[in-house]
């Protein structure tokens, strides 16, 4: 069994199993992927033979992972607070500096992910996902019957949470996950090599560069005629400014050679 992760949800239950004097509960130890039995008394828990400790504070909003030594935060402050967050649906989300980064106001990210993905029908194509993050993509290209997933992550701490994550996809053969930052290496990638991609970049505040007019015209390079795209935009500073990125986005699609319609918190774009 991999190490256990920690909410303040399960953390309660096993308080209150240990305070009624109720030997074993039965609860999830891998953010709602699977259930165990787990064994409690006043002094900690266990899993089989391994033992654990009660939190002495244990904060909402938070997820907690195994040292090998107690249980920490799965947090890191780099350059920037990344952060895995749950979520009711069990696949967390994940912040950097305190903005979401999937969304969850509706539904599950995982499920979100799914929707998406299957906009670009992945069965037998070889697809650019541009920037990882927690892989939840990836996960559902796999599921799908994609022949290669190249995905790119910028950040060394997103793909330590993604170590954590049980919802995030293992190793497979055919899904390469570079430390890179895409805005540099979508230069490098030969032309027409994809039949599809997936953009889920971070706010247009933190990565401008992921949304100009140089990326877009890239990324059309490397993929073939009529592969389908699919561009994350959301709806940042709508209702403040009446700003419309998805509308933005799609100019700047249709100026690199796409087609392009709105679909959903996103644009659905086709190489022409």
């Amino acid at each position: 069994m991999a190490e256990p992760l920690l909410t303040q949800k399960v953390h309660d239950a096993l308080l209150r199993a240990a305070r009624s004097g109720v030997a074993t509960v039965e609860c999830s130890l891998d953010l709602d992927r699977t259930r165990v039995l787990v064994h409690v008394d006043a002094d900690g828990w266990a899993v089989g033979e391994r033992r654990y400790p009660y939190l002495k504070r244990c904060k909402d909003r938070t997820i907690y992972y195994w040292t090998g030594d107690e249980f920490a935060p799965a947090a890191r402050f780099t350059t920037s607070l990344i952060k895995l967050v749950p979520t009711e649906w069990g696949a967390p989300t994940f912040e950097i500096d305190g903005i979401k980064m999937l969304p969850t106001a509706h539904g599950s990210p995982y499920a979100d992910a799914e929707a998406k993905v299957r906009l670009i029908e992945p069965r037998g194509k070889r697809i650019l996902d541009t920037c990882g993050g927690l892989g939840y993509f990836a996960a559902w290209c796999l599921q799908g019957g994609a022949k290669q997933i190249a995905s790119f992550e910028k950040s060394a701490d997103v793909l330590w949470l993604r170590s954590l994550n049980p919802w995030s996809p293992g190793a497979a053969a055919e899904l390469s996950v570079a430390h890179a930052d895409v805005a540099e290496e979508v230069v490098a990638l030969p032309a027409e090599s994809f039949d599809a991609a997936l953009h889920d970049p971070p706010r247009f505040g933190i990565a401008g560069e992921l949304y100009s007019q140089t990326f877009y015209n890239a990324l059309a390079k490397a993929l073939k005629r009529g592969a389908p795209l699919f561009h994350y935009t959301g709806a940042p500073n709508k209702l403040t400014s009446g700003r419309e990125l998805a509308s933005e986005v799609g100019e700047r699609l249709r100026v690199a050679g796409f087609a392009t319609r709105p679909v959903g918190d996103g644009v659905l774009a086709r190489k022409t």
